[in-house]
């Protein structure tokens, strides 16, 4: 009787390590053993689960990162539908933190996680350790946020990446890997560039389009604050995959 119960109980776990190894099998035989067990063994923060951000985090999910921690603070929303993954007709109304961990934790349930909601800014960036990470990823939308965000991480010499902006674009294609000081045409990366200069800040990677940007849209909705702008299911995803690879590819060199 023992022997049957020891019997079963080294066929599972002979199970279950071939359905761990079958989960990354593909990512495997271009990144080999070690690539995997790097990535595996990277800390990995994404700050914003929209557009962009939440096809980093999947992506980085499914490429085996072992430990993906996100920062948001909104809910989604009914508009987030058309080029958000995280939305959903069922996930409507729930923080998107709580939605990304679930869905990661589907793709792999042996990925570290944890989400912070809240609306990051220099008054509440206290509340992550940032030291404690391998590699930062900026999709966030406001300006002040991003540059502290951006500073932080070169004090604190991490690898860091942010993605400039995505509305009232069309084109996937026009998207560029580039040092912030090499792009054109986008207006967030031209607010950036002279913000960063100001700091002293001599480099950054970023994700950027030199499409210019649409005029058309008549329903564009604006305050002193904010302005809500076109988007669409193309350029926000295409941004977020070109920046899990970029991070992908920075982890393994």
């Amino acid at each position: 009787m023992r022997n049957s119960i020891k019997t079963d109980f080294l066929s599972q776990t002979n199970s279950q390590n071939i359905s761990e190894e079958s989960r990354f099998s593909r990512n495997k035989l271009i990144y080999g053993n070690a690539g995997l067990e790097k990535l595996a063994s990277s800390s990995v923060i994404v700050f914003g689960a929209g557009g962009v951000g939440g096809y980093v985090i999947e992506a980085l999910a499914r490429s085996g990162i072992g430990r993906l921690d996100i920062v948001d603070n909104d809910k989604i929303a009914l508009s987030n539908i058309n080029r958000q993954i995280l939305a959903l007709e069922h996930t409507v109304g729930r923080p998107k933190t709580e939605v990304a961990i679930e869905r990661i934790k589907a793709i792999n349930p042996n990925i570290k996680t944890r989400g912070y909601q809240l609306f990051y800014l220099p008054e509440t960036a206290f509340q992550i350790d940032l030291s404690q990470y391998d590699y930062i990823v900026d999709a966030i939308d406001t300006v002040t946020a991003k540059i502290h965000l951006i500073v932080e991480a070169q004090k604190l010499d991490i690898k860091i990446i942010s993605s400039m902006g995505t509305g009232n674009k069309t084109n996937p294609t026009m998207l560029e890997v580039a040092d912030i000081y090499k792009t054109s045409v986008c207006p967030l990366a031209r607010v950036m560039r002279q913000e960063l200069k100001k700091r002293g800040i001599k480099k950054l990677k970023v994700v950027y389009s030199k499409e210019i940007p649409c005029e058309k849209a008549e329903d564009s909705v604006s305050s002193e604050k904010t302005k809500i702008v076109g988007s669409t299911a193309f350029v926000p995803p295409a941004a977020g995959l070109i920046i899990a690879s970029e991070v992908v590819k920075d982890l393994l060199n």
